[in-house]
């Protein structure tokens, strides 16, 4: 029998489970099966204690009746906690070398405007990021508009929260002061990002296993997302971004997260330390 709500944790049974998860993909086009599954099965959990459901199968019956449950657990199977310049050393890598790197190879092939995609770009922290630093320390490009930074996230409704650009001080921690007063103003305790700087960036819906809505992109930067995906569902991922990437293109991965069997060899390590690759 389910465990109840007084226990530790819960037993999502595999029926409850594929309940759920017909539930997702019916209502939300969410696909819980390329997920790892003590991973989504450990979060349906903290749902079902939240709503104090008995089982999980109490708790399916009330994600049928209930819109803003079903939002709510979307939510927390995709949610992604961020911060800007998460991980200062990837960005200053970013800054120094990859994006210097990226103008030199299209001024040198005549690729014409470079294609920045972050992926998992949740709240949008990432994205307006490089944004960011494409402002302060590549003016020139950003004139000639010969940059676009494409954002994508499996849930509409974070996707949401990114377009507004508000943000708590805590998401603002690595960002210097001289950043903060030229592309934010200061409302209600809140950090509000200027339009100007807002419209760098392109927030799209995506499914990731939709391999072939990927875009042409020179720099993919997919941190702390494959880890929620079965191997070989990450292999899948990883040739769709090997297949898109332009020559020379570069790839740069979360600090948990490694290229692995075959995919090694599409890709060559520039920097193990920060997870950045090259496509071959």
């Amino acid at each position: 029998m389910p465990e109840t709500h007084d226990k530790e944790h819960f037993d999502v049974s595999d029926k409850a489970f594929t309940v759920i998860g017909d539930i997702l993909k019916s209502i939300k086009g969410f696909n819980l099966d390329i997920y790892k599954d003590k991973c989504i099965r450990r979060r349906i959990a903290i749902r079902i204690r939240a709503t104090h459901s008995h089982t999980a199968e109490e708790y399916g019956e009330l994600l049928r009746q209930n819109m803003a449950e079903l939002d709510q657990l979307l939510k927390v199977l995709t949610i992604h906690v961020s911060q800007f310049f998460r991980n200062p050393p990837t960005f200053e890598k970013l800054r120094s070398e990859i994006i210097p790197y990226l103008l030199e190879l299209r001024d040198k092939d005549g690729r014409g405007r470079l294609m920045f995609w972050s992926v998992g770009c949740a709240s949008g922290e990432e994205p307006y990021s490089l944004a960011l630093i494409l402002k302060e320390f590549f003016p020139k490009e950003v004139i000639k508009e010969s940059i676009a930074i494409l954002a994508t996230d499996v849930s509409a409704q974070i996707l949401e929260v990114a377009k507004a650009g508000i943000y708590g001080e805590e998401r603002l921690m690595e960002v210097p002061e001289s950043i903060r007063e030229r592309w934010f103003h200061r409302q209600d305790g809140k950090y509000h990002l200027l339009p100007e700087l807002k419209v760098m960036v392109d927030f799209q819906n995506e499914d990731l296993f939709d391999i072939d809505s990927f875009p042409q992109s020179d720099l993919i930067v997919c941190r702390n997302v494959l880890i929620y995906f079965e191997r070989r569902h990450q292999e899948k991922i990883l040739n769709g971004f090997a297949d898109v990437m332009r020559k020379g293109g570069i790839l740069v991965l979360g600090k948990s997260e490694t290229l692995f069997g075959s995919i090694r060899s599409r890709f060559q390590t520039i920097c193990p330390v920060e997870r950045i690759y090259r496509v071959v």
